[in-house]
């Protein structure tokens, strides 16, 4: 399988970059498709190679690493916790997961939370929970409940979620589907009227979706959604899993439109970038319909995660981070408006989250990803043209003025 070497002692050669990537392709599955840098540390925004070259970090593990990379204020919380108790499962009470339900239900205002570990996982949780109450709750028949999703999403990659993408790369393949879901077009009222129903249990969307291209909703569409679900009976769910806790100037993005969901689904940053943290949100009389034995996770709420999660919800009520993302999030917008017809189509923004669409013309978005990392910028292409950029919110001016340089020179060739 090789071409891999190693030292006289059989050791990689951990400065090589190319030994890196040999070895991975050789082990690893093929699910992704990296560009060709091996990161070794971070501190902030910044992150540094195996040959010691430095890059900015753009990309933020899909909004994971909101307060950047080795934040010390977590790694302190954390390294104090993995000393003392990592893992009791829920079959007993610790004395990190209190603490930490309650603060992040008061930063959702919601009454309960349901801890679990990764994105798709809070996902999965609200499906069970929205079917559930729809039969204990709603009055749907068993079986027949529905879920109303949108066209373009991405809420994980599990065998259920991918049932409701209409990703071909996401879905092809991997059938018989999983029932239960209607899709329609994001931002579309009048379609989502139309699929709503005595059935349906929920309205499951991205109050920004993030891997389509950081696509923001038409001004009002939120309150829309809000106002049907309310009319209907139906709960409202939005996943904040990147767009979340500061990423898009606000605490929750849903917050720009004033609108409170029925149940937050949340993961990502809510483990600071150290640790998988996520969770659910909603009041009693939706969590209700969750009793012991019908949900769980080993993981989930365990004393490690709950003391990152109450760590990550403390710094995120001082108003900092969603004040750092608006700032530079205008920042960022303005820099990269000014290239737009030099070889940007469009950008979009919202807080210091933008997807900037690479006119055909100049190159793929996968070539000008290419062209930032000779340039020291790590960022992400979507669906062909679009260039996904979520620096940290620790970035400073500097940082995003470097960023928008990148683009400039990329764009006058």
């Amino acid at each position: 399988m090789t071409g891999i070497q190693t030292t006289e002692a059989g050791i990689l050669p951990f400065s090589d970059t190319q030994a890196h990537v040999e070895l991975t392709e050789a082990y690893a599955a093929h699910n992704y498709h990296p560009l060709r840098v091996v990161l070794s540390s971070g501190e902030g925004a910044w992150v540094t190679d195996v040959e010691g070259r430095r890059y900015l970090d753009c990309l933020a593990g899909y909004s994971a690493l909101n307060f950047g990379h080795s934040h010390p204020r977590l790694v302190a919380r954390a390294t104090e916790q993995l000393t003392r108790l990592t893992l009791t499962s829920r079959a007993f009470y610790n004395d990190q997961l209190g603490p930490f339900a309650r603060d992040l239900a008061a930063l959702t205002g919601k009454e309960l939370i349901l801890p679990m570990n990764s994105g798709a996982e809070a996902v999965e949780t609200a499906i069970k929970v929205a079917r559930k109450w729809a039969y204990l709750v709603k009055g749907v028949p068993e079986s027949q409940a529905t879920i109303v999703a949108m066209e373009g999403n991405f809420h994980g990659r599990t065998t259920t979620i991918v049932s409701f993408s209409n990703d071909a790369a996401a879905t092809a393949h991997y059938a018989p589907y999983t029932p239960g879901f209607r899709l329609v077009p994001y931002g579309d009222l009048e379609a989502l009227a139309a699929a709503v129903d005595e059935t349906t249990a929920a309205v499951l969307l991205e109050p920004v979706q993030g891997e389509a291209g950081v696509i923001v909703p038409p001004e009002g569409y939120l309150q829309g959604v809000r106002a049907l679900c309310n009319s209907s009976g139906v709960l409202m769910m939005a996943d904040e899993i990147q767009s979340g806790l500061a990423r898009t100037g606000r605490t929750f993005a849903c917050d720009h439109e004033d609108v409170v969901p029925d149940v937050y689904i949340l993961g990502k940053a809510l483990g600071g970038g150290l640790y998988p943290v996520s969770a659910i949100a909603a009041d009693g009389d939706v969590l209700s319909v969750i009793t012991p034995g019908t949900h769980g996770s080993t993981f989930g709420g365990n004393p490690l995660a709950a003391a990152i999660g109450r760590e990550v919800v403390a710094m995120l009520e001082t108003g900092e981070f969603q004040e750092r993302a608006a700032t530079l999030g205008a920042r960022l917008d303005a820099g990269l408006g000014a290239l737009i017809g030099q070889g940007i189509d469009t950008v979009r923004t919202r807080g210091l989250w933008a997807g900037v669409d690479i006119s055909p013309d100049l190159a793929t978005g996968r070539h000008v990803c290419e062209q930032l990392l000779d340039l020291g910028i790590l960022a992400k292409e979507a669906h062909g043209q679009t260039v996904r950029l979520a620096p940290p919110l620790v970035a400073s001016e500097e940082d995003v003025d470097l960023l928008v340089g990148a683009f400039a020179e990329i764009c006058s060739g």
